[in-house]
């Protein structure tokens, strides 16, 4: 049985006519009448009774009719419901971000995204990019929004941000009013990092390392507005991506390019290469990628 007998015996049933049944679905009688009697043969019972030219159902055609009804309605909703998600009527996306950038940059995407897409939702969850990038990798998330390099055996990716870190400084500090400082020269300060699930932790101490010293970190946080408030009460010096850097006071804390070397902060989107990706998704994707040429080419 599939739908199309379903859809042939509902009509029959509707109409109570093999002739009418024929003509509403645009087929001949006899396909009609051949297809419930298969129908019949493989239920192992007859669904119509004929009284001369009438025909009535029985009542296994009763039960068949009912029944009938709510699977081709179902299947129907099925129908809709798919061809919905495939032309992006609706959907559900879960999206990791760091917390520095969720009040930034990704709120204009997605409200660009709203006015094409308005019925699809979002889930946000803010962590660290290495428990963004595991969850992408375990399917708790669909897509992720993670420091560079990411795993490319893994995931596809596609690079939004480059950009390098800043030193932020009390206005009072020495380094105030310098227009560079390498990062050899940051040995005896206190900073002020992100926790250990932020890939610039260990990023930062890497390279602090490199440069002949092991940082001393004095607290750890997931936010960087309370680095920089640390910094402002003169407790210590932080590192932040140049955009967080754009929007911080002048007044409060100097920004300062770190150099020799400087510490890239490149953003990436990233998602399981084999792994089902929701058509949501993907237009969230696409529209990510085309917004970001669009402000490139400004």
């Amino acid at each position: 049985m599939d739908i199309r007998h379903l859809t042939y015996f509902l009509e029959v049933a509707r109409l109570k006519s093999f002739t009418k049944a024929a003509e509403s679905l645009y087929v001949s009688q006899p396909t009609i009448s051949k297809m419930i009697k298969n129908l019949e043969e493989e239920l192992g019972v007859e669904l119509f009774y004929r009284n001369g030219r009438q025909i009535e159902l029985t009542d296994a055609g009763e039960s068949m009719y009912i029944q009938g009804k709510e699977i081709t309605k179902s299947f129907q909703n099925l129908t809709s419901e798919i061809n919905d998600l495939m032309n992006v009527k609706k959907g559900h996306i879960r999206i990791g971000l760091p917390p520095m950038i969720g009040s930034g940059f990704f709120p204009r995407v997605m409200g660009d995204f709203r006015k094409k897409y308005p019925n699809v939702t979002f889930q946000l969850f803010e962590h660290g990019s290495i428990t963004v990038q595991n969850s992408v990798g375990e399917g708790s998330l669909d897509i992720g929004v993670v420091v560079l390099p990411a795993n490319e055996e893994i995931f596809h990716k596609f690079t939004i941000v480059e950009e390098n870190l800043m030193l932020i400084v009390h206005p009072s500090h020495p380094f105030a009013n310098e227009k560079e400082v390498e990062l050899k020269d940051l040995h005896d300060q206190s900073f002020v990092f992100f926790r250990e699930d932020f890939v610039l932790h260990d990023r930062i101490t890497m390279e602090c390392v490199k440069a002949g010293f092991h940082p001393t970190v004095i607290y750890e946080t997931s936010q960087w507005d309370f680095i920089s408030e640390m910094v402002y009460a003169n407790l210590g010096i932080g590192l932040l991506p140049e955009r967080i850097c754009r929007d911080l006071d002048p007044e409060k804390v100097r920004k300062i390019p770190l150099v020799n070397p400087s510490i890239p902060w490149h953003l990436g989107i990233i998602w399981r290469k084999d792994r089902y990706l929701p058509f949501a998704a993907r237009a969230w994707i696409d529209h990510t990628t085309s917004y970001m040429w669009r402000s490139v080419r400004k």
